[in-house]
């Protein structure tokens, strides 16, 4: 039984890690508690296994492991950045102000209301980040609205639900950087790579509420007049949004010229900037250029675009890394509340304390994954995990199936943060042996992983409308109307559609992988022939022309030779002399007559480098009689006697 654990210490680690969690302990906890006491237990059982690598000493590996590897990690200080600029943003008030102001804007529609919550959860989703900020205060805003107006209640909980989770894919979504942290890769690639599932993943969204005003009109009316307090001014919006665009296409044609990379996002900025100084200076002026709508449409709306190209255009240009992009998130955030006059000790407090908490909670799971992962690798945990899926029949396909449909039932149990930290760095490594992308593969999982907040019983977004909606009868405020409440089934029940569509676009994303490999540069790498350098010569053909501006490295030779002319040195230095007679050494090489090197020169010529000349002959000056080299009889050594400087 001994030998049979110490076998498999691999598995039961893992299957006792799941259990534990499971029972609803701490996972940060969990995990560091897991990962000491499977660690003495291996110290025990390391004899009887060659798979076990684990002794006493590797605990000092730890201390490193967490300063090294966690706190000093630059990436990860950009969760409290976004964490801190979302909170300020939601306690603002700007998701108040756009949820009534875009819902005024498609309130004519059939379904405006759920298209304006769609709308406005990818634009907090874009400048919060944060899931529990976008369902709490969407769920506190829209969802009275919309069962005021008749929304069929599982239709309007699904919407909101579904809306808020957007923060999971959309960048600068928080999962994201984990996942881009575990899986070694950087975080702006990852960004750039979620961008269009992200937009494809919205667009499905709307095309089912599209498909819901079509089928069941009852469940998602159209605002009535007495409730569209803006009024109208439509065609003056579109009127902007042309002359905008213009202004933009302009710029970006003047630009072109100027700014190689970006031409077009700065052309965009300025044709925001002309429309949103023209709506500021309606409203002040008062001139009545523009409808009301139209002027609160862009007023309101504006603001949070800017902050979005703050933080996601400096990323994607490259003059901020994503940690810089936070900060400026977070500074942007505060001027925001500033101008709104919402800024105040009390906010700050509140925004603080939260980004506290999650910070915390976040380094508390890396710490503990670090202890765990430091056991499970010394029991070789990770090739087992590398064997069992690669052995899955199918290839690349089959365990791309196989981990999705892990993922998404540990996701009906699970964090995406616990997935993050404890799957993740198990799967990495074998879809980085089958070649998959890793970019690609995080975007995949990011996307499977949004599934987590949305599962009935335990999805957390689920549990953020909860606690907002209403639990027993209340009366509306507008109309004084006595109001059902929402039921916790009619939540369970919104949220199913939207995690089949979900799953359609991890369906989508295997099946068109060229939607998160955009973020790969279209201009190919040119290859090594293509490179040409012309250098400098140095010198040395025979004209005496050195290069890199050095004289010629002149050895001495006669005629018309390689090193140049026989008196010139090297570097202004006079040639190295050496004894002997004009004569061709005997390893000359054949037949290159002219070109070759001579002989040293006589002992009796001028000393080289100053120096007298090196005499290697006997005391006497005779020549041996057996010269020791065997060579002709001259310039021999006799190497009984120390050689004589005279």
């Amino acid at each position: 039984m001994i030998a049979f654990i110490a076998h498999n210490l691999a598995p039961i680690m893992f299957i006792t890690l799941v259990v534990v969690l499971l029972l609803g302990y701490p996972v940060a906890f969990a995990l560091a508690a897991i990962g000491l006491g499977f660690f003495v237990v291996g110290v025990e059982l390391a004899p009887l296994s060659p798979d076990i690598n684990l002794f006493w000493p590797l605990l000092k590996a730890l201390p490193d492991r967490f300063f090294g590897g966690v706190m000093s990690n630059e990436t990860l200080l950009a969760i409290p950045f976004f964490t801190f600029m979302g909170l300020i943003l939601e306690r603002s008030g700007m998701a108040e102000d756009l949820l009534e102001t875009v819902g005024q804007l498609f309130g004519p529609l059939r379904g405006g209301l759920a298209y304006a919550v769609i709308f406005v959860g990818a634009l907090l989703a874009a400048t919060t980040g944060v899931v529990a900020a976008s369902v709490i205060a969407m769920g506190l805003i829209s969802l009275p609205i919309m069962l005021r107006y008749g929304y069929d209640r599982r239709f309007a909980s699904g919407v909101i639900v579904a809306s808020g989770t957007l923060a999971q894919i959309v960048p600068p979504s928080l999962v994201l950087i984990v996942l881009a942290d575990q899986l070694g890769r950087s975080v702006g690639d990852m960004y750039s790579g979620a961008l269009v599932p992200a937009l494809v993943l919205t667009g499905l969204y709307v095309a089912y509420v599209f498909g819901m005003t079509i089928f069941r009109a009852q469940s998602a009316p159209a605002l009535p007049p007495e409730a569209r307090t803006l009024g109208g001014g439509v065609t003056s919006l579109i009127a902007c949004l042309v002359a905008g665009v213009a202004i933009a296409y302009g710029a970006t044609l003047y630009l072109a010229g100027w700014a190689h990379q970006g031409a077009g996002i700065w052309g965009a900025v300025i044709g925001v900037a002309v429309i949103y100084t023209i709506a500021v200076l309606n409203k002040t002026l008062k001139l009545k250029l523009l409808s009301y709508l139209t002027q609160q449409v862009i007023i309101v709306m504006i603001p949070p675009l800017a902050l979005i190209f703050l933080v996601l255009g400096t990323i994607f240009l490259g003059v901020a890394t994503p940690t810089e992009g936070g900060a400026m998130g977070a500074v942007g955030a505060l001027i925001l509340a500033f101008s709104k006059r919402k800024l105040n000790t009390s906010l700050m407090v509140q925004a603080m304390e939260s980004t506290t908490k999650l910070s915390a909670f976040v380094l508390f799971i890396l710490i503990g994954a670090r202890v765990f992962s430091l056991t499970f690798y010394g029991v070789n945990g990770h090739v087992w995990v590398e064997h069992l899926l690669t052995s899955v029949p199918g290839g690349e396909t089959g365990f791309l199936i196989v981990v999705n449909v892990l993922v998404f039932f540990l996701a009906f149990f699970l964090d995406f943060f616990e997935l993050a930290f404890i799957i993740v760095p198990l799967l990495a490594p074998v879809a980085d042996k089958l070649g998959i992308d890793l970019i690609w593969f995080g975007v995949l999982l990011g996307i499977n992983m949004q599934t987590s907040f949305m599962h009935p019983p335990f999805g957390f977004a689920l549990f953020y409308l909860r606690s907002v909606a209403a639990k027993v009868p209340y009366l509306d405020r507008v109309t004084g109307k006595r109001m059902a409440p929402v039921t916790t089934g009619q939540i369970y029940w919104g949220a199913v559609p939207f995690v089949c569509i979900q799953i359609v676009m991890v369906a989508l994303t295997i099946a068109f992988p060229g939607m998160v490999m955009r973020y790969k540069t279209a201009t190919p790498a040119p290859a090594v022939e293509d490179f040409k350098a012309d250098l400098p010569s140095f010198g040395g053909g025979g004209n005496g022309d050195a290069g890199f501006g050095l004289p010629p490295l002149g050895m001495p030779s006669s005629g018309n030779g390689a090193s140049g002319n026989a008196g010139n040195g090297g570097f202004g230095l006079p040639p190295l002399q050496f004894p002997g007679n004009d004569t061709t050494p005997q390893n000359a090489p054949s037949g290159n007559s002219g070109a070759g090197a001579k002989a040293p020169a006589a002992s009796g010529q001028a000393p080289a480098f100053g120096l007298p000349p090196l005499q290697l002959e006997n005391g006497s000056g005779s020549t041996p009689a057996e010269p020791a080299t065997g060579g002709t009889g001259t310039g021999g050594v006799d190497l009984s006697k120390p050689p004589s400087f005279n």
